[in-house]
């Protein structure tokens, strides 16, 4: 079954596949515009129960006893052409928090310059309505605002990239403290803008199984180069 549930879409949702193709309101997009997808994913939480790793005849441990490391709300923006991801923690979501997101990304080439940069987000708290649209067109006068119909924030391809973090780096949740986290995520984008290739619209589980070998066998290559010793 595909990722994007097959099902009719509002016009407005259509609107918004459109832009992932490369489109806005029935015209081709420029080479100097550009889709950015956003979300949060909150509550990501160090637990400390550090998990046994797989031996030979012994299958993985968890040990479900742990103590709590706090947590911290992990943001991300996805470039839709370019397969490009950037991500910061903050310690909760919010306006201030997702305005951070914004100018991390548009004070930075080619967004900066770009003719228009459209944003496209949910309807969460910190970006609903007009005011968040005003909001971020008065800091970035380039920078459009386009929501999802309410109940089809599958439409935003930022989710799937947040459901690899939940494979590949959050679970098992056996961080030891929230620096931990944050170093994992941040080394995770590197793994993933190395290896990353646009999503098709019709993203199905065989792309996902496909995306998660790609980041594994990059992992290993990086190790393997690392392990080999200089030449005298």
């Amino acid at each position: 079954m595909d990722l994007h549930h097959r099902r009719r879409l509002p016009r407005q949702g259509r609107t918004r596949a459109g832009l992932v193709r490369r489109t806005w309101q029935g015209k081709p997009l420029d080479t100097d515009e550009y889709v950015i997808s956003a979300d949060e994913k909150t509550s990501v939480q160090a637990h400390c129960h550090p998990t046994l790793a797989p031996g030979q005849a012994r299958a993985m441990r968890v040990n479900h006893t742990y103590g709590r490391g706090g947590a911290l709300a992990y943001l991300a923006a996805y470039d839709v052409r370019h397969a490009q991801i950037f991500g910061r923690t903050e310690p909760r979501t919010g306006i201030e928090p997702f305005m951070n997101l914004v100018t991390q990304v548009m004070t930075q080439e080619p967004y900066a310059s770009a003719k228009r940069v459209f944003w496209i987000v949910d309807n969460g708290s910190s970006r609903r309505g007009k005011k968040a649209t005003d909001r971020l067109s008065a800091a970035f006068p380039n920078a459009v605002m386009v929501h999802t119909p309410v109940h089809a924030s599958w439409l935003n391809q930022v989710e799937i990239y947040f459901s690899v973090v939940q494979r590949k780096v959050v679970s098992p949740n056996d961080f030891t403290d929230l620096a931990q986290v944050r170093d994992r995520l941040r080394a995770f984008e590197d793994r993933y803008n190395a290896t990353a290739q646009p999503f098709q619209w019709k993203f199905t589980t065989s792309d996902l199984d496909d995306l998660l070998a790609r980041l594994d066998r990059h992992t290993a290559d990086h190790h393997d180069q690392s392990s080999v010793a200089p030449a005298a």
